[in-house]
């Protein structure tokens, strides 16, 4: 399908080579598995770390550590070529980069850093990010899992975590909890005693994506374990940027696989004597379908290019998630449409993108969540509360 707009003509030669490599990635290791991954819901998470890994693909827009050092633009092609194969694997990189290397790597101590980026930077070993509870989602403040200090100077780690990918099958944790000093960050080895994760099951979305519950029962961890440079939630919030920022840009690969395979099969399916894309009905949906997914992509990469400048704002991080996640999942719907039941099957890849946008449309902050924050830089009046 030609882009009529040829927006992927600004990116400089390294980073259309970033976008061609993932590409091919994508198409020989996930596209040929895909369908079956997500109907019985798995995702071989051990196999793909290395392959992700020898790519550079984890924690690509970290410096050192073996880790690529890469810029945003960078990164953000390379989280559209991988959910457009699938959100799970674009999910699995989000979390293990942005998430728990960058966590490391922006507020851990060189102890931290040495003893965990390398091998995470591989495909080593598997992070996860342990901020969301089973009634605290959008309000993490108001966490209930908490760490204190005992004499020996230890810390003892109560409480639990919903919603967790990677969580089962983590080598590493970074969690989230109050204690006397408020809220703080912890480098968890998952094989501490007292870590539990259970896996959730009965997904109809994200189910090539391992989703966990984490659960800390009287767990001692070093006084060591704590991340020294992050204090309240600042530290958490500042990762969950460095996320939507891959979902500002995943969303766009998803809504465009589901483009191409509407164009595909409405220039294949005949009806009435002619292929359904020679109706007009259904040349306006695939029109304003384009128009969405490249407004989407303009989006993206002017965000790209302000992080890259150093001047993005969580606000316009929130703009971003907020409009992309939402013509992602439109143009999914309008897909569906045109391929008609066909459109309900894994033997096509529409099904499985609309099914994980209404994922992506909740987490990393809710649609509501986005719109408030827009509102507050729009208004100046907070409406959280």
């Amino acid at each position: 399908m030609d882009d009529l707009l040829r927006i992927d003509d600004g990116l400089t030669d390294d980073q259309r080579l970033i976008r061609d490599t993932t590409r091919s990635f994508v198409a020989d290791n996930v596209l040929p598995h895909v369908g079956d991954w997500f109907e019985q819901a798995v995702f071989p998470a051990r196999e793909l770390a290395p392959a992700l890994g020898e790519l550079g693909l984890l924690g690509m827009h970290l410096t050192g550590y073996g880790c690529a050092g890469l810029d945003a633009v960078s990164y953000g092609v390379a989280c559209r070529e991988l959910e457009a194969g699938d959100s799970g694997i674009r999910s699995f990189v989000s979390v293990q980069g942005s998430l728990a290397m960058f966590a490391i790597w922006k507020y851990g101590s060189a102890e931290q850093k040495a003893e965990w980026l390398p091998r995470m930077a591989a495909g080593e070993a598997i992070g996860c990010f342990g901020l969301t509870e089973p009634d605290h989602g959008s309000d993490p403040g108001s966490m209930r899992t908490h760490a204190k200090r005992d004499p020996s100077g230890d810390w003892i780690l109560n409480g639990s975590k919903m919603w967790i990918t990677n969580g089962s099958v983590a080598d590493v944790a970074i969690v989230w909890a109050q204690t006397d000093d408020g809220i703080r960050g912890f480098v968890v080895p998952t094989d501490t005693p007292g870590f539990s994760a259970d896996e959730i099951h009965k997904k109809m979305s994200l189910r090539a994506s391992v989703t966990s519950a984490l659960y800390f029962d009287d767990m001692r961890l070093p006084g060591d374990a704590v991340l020294p440079e992050a204090r309240g939630l600042k530290g958490p919030l500042s990762c969950l940027s460095e996320a939507r920022y891959g979902i500002v840009w995943g969303a766009v690969g998803a809504a465009r696989a589901c483009l191409e395979a509407a164009v595909d099969y409405a220039t294949t399916r005949r009806q009435f004597g002619k292929p359904i894309a020679a109706f007009q009905l259904t040349q306006e949906k695939l029109a304003w379908m384009y128009v969405g997914v490249a407004q989407a992509q303009l989006t993206a990469l002017h965000l790209g290019r302000l992080k890259d400048a150093g001047n993005i704002t969580p606000q316009q991080i929130s703009f971003g998630k907020l409009a992309n996640a939402r013509t992602a999942l439109d143009t999914a719907r309008q897909a569906r449409s045109i391929l008609g039941g066909n459109g309900i099957t894994l033997e096509y890849p529409v099904i499985r993108h609309m099914n994980n946008l209404e994922s992506i449309l909740t987490y990393e902050g809710t649609q509501e969540i986005h719109l408030l924050t827009v509102g507050k830089a729009l208004t100046g009046l907070d409406a959280f509360r």
